[in-house]
């Protein structure tokens, strides 16, 4: 046995209790439909690229409550084909959809490249709903009080309708979709293939939002603001966590269809790789995970892209042909 094997082994048998509750199905068969009755609008507007292989498009659609959700879609225009692949790219926390240079290496592959912000976060994308209390140091405890009001529904949300956005395009294949995405980008790659059955891929890297009981106990990244919350509201732990227990990706696991190709880090303190775990263990679709055993959260970096471009070539190079 080597020795990622060895450091490994204990990580494959991690499954803690579930925290779901009885009406998981009935919140998340509501929120779904809510969501969907918001019109998308999409909007784009090319914007001038110093290349001539790709046409770059500032865009912009509605997300679960109206906010208009902005990004970034880049076309090839060195294939024939009429109608592109898609990848779905997410963002981690307070990033942002990023600059378009920073996404050519998916649009190499000849796919169409859409990326989208989070609400509130780093980029344009502001905020529209409303909440009932206040929130500490970050979004991540903004809405705790209220399932219905939390902040991860509503960027979940969101980012399932990017799907929506991706296949309203004429160059954009329907069925040819990717999602993909680090950190917190990875927690929502998780949870829109456990609400979505379009993706046919999910490519996830140092994944956040799982096991999140354990994530507060240890004030592990951006839920040790949950963690700072609790601290001055302690008489609502029970109310909190079980409010948070709808937006865990293990809780959701289960639901997941599509292929899924996931990278943890074992020295990563901020997304702890046996945190992922316990969503990992519970995905019963097909599923590969690359470990790095002495990086931290910046994960495999360059050299896990690499992977993800080869996974792709590998499973899905006829759409490309």
């Amino acid at each position: 046995m080597g020795y990622i094997d060895e450091v490994t082994k204990d990580l494959y048998n991690y499954m803690p209790p579930l925290t779901g509750k009885d009406d998981l199905d009935a919140f998340w068969k509501a929120t779904l439909e809510q969501a969907m009755e918001v019109p998308l609008h999409p909007e784009r507007t090319e914007v001038a690229y110093p290349s001539k292989h790709v046409k770059v498009y500032d865009i912009s659609y509605n997300g679960m409550d109206e906010t208009r959700i902005h990004g970034w879609l880049i076309v090839p225009t060195f294939l024939k084909e009429a109608s592109y692949p898609c990848l779905i790219h997410y963002h981690g926390f307070t990033g942002s959809r990023g600059e378009p240079s920073e996404l050519m290496h998916w649009a190499m592959m000849g796919m169409a490249v859409l990326s989208v912000d989070c609400r509130d976060q780093g980029g344009p994308t502001g905020n529209s709903a409303s909440y009932s209390h206040g929130f500490l140091s970050n979004v991540a405890s903004k809405g705790v009080q209220n399932k219905w009001e939390y902040y991860y529904r509503y960027v979940y949300m969101d980012s399932l309708k990017a799907i929506d956005f991706a296949c309203a395009q004429a160059e954009i294949d329907p069925g040819k979709i990717i999602i993909e995405g680090g950190s917190q980008g990875g927690a929502i790659g998780m949870a829109v293939a456990a609400l979505d059955d379009r993706p046919k891929a999910a490519l996830v890297d140092v994944p956040s939002n799982s096991n999140l009981v354990s994530r507060i106990e240890g004030n592990h990244g951006a839920f040790g603001a949950v963690a700072e919350f609790l601290k001055r509201h302690p008489d609502q732990t029970d109310l909190v966590l079980d409010n948070l227990s709808y937006f865990d990706t293990m809780n959701l696991a289960d639901r997941i269809t599509c292929p899924v190709l996931a990278s943890v880090a074992l020295k990563d303190e901020t997304c702890p790789a046996q945190m992922y775990f316990a969503t990992y263990n519970r995905i019963q679709s097909k599923k590969e995970i690359i470990i790095y055993p002495f990086n931290g959260h910046e994960g495999g970096g360059a050299r896990q892209t690499e992977v993800k471009l080869a996974y792709l070539a590998k499973h899905f190079g006829d759409w490309y042909e």
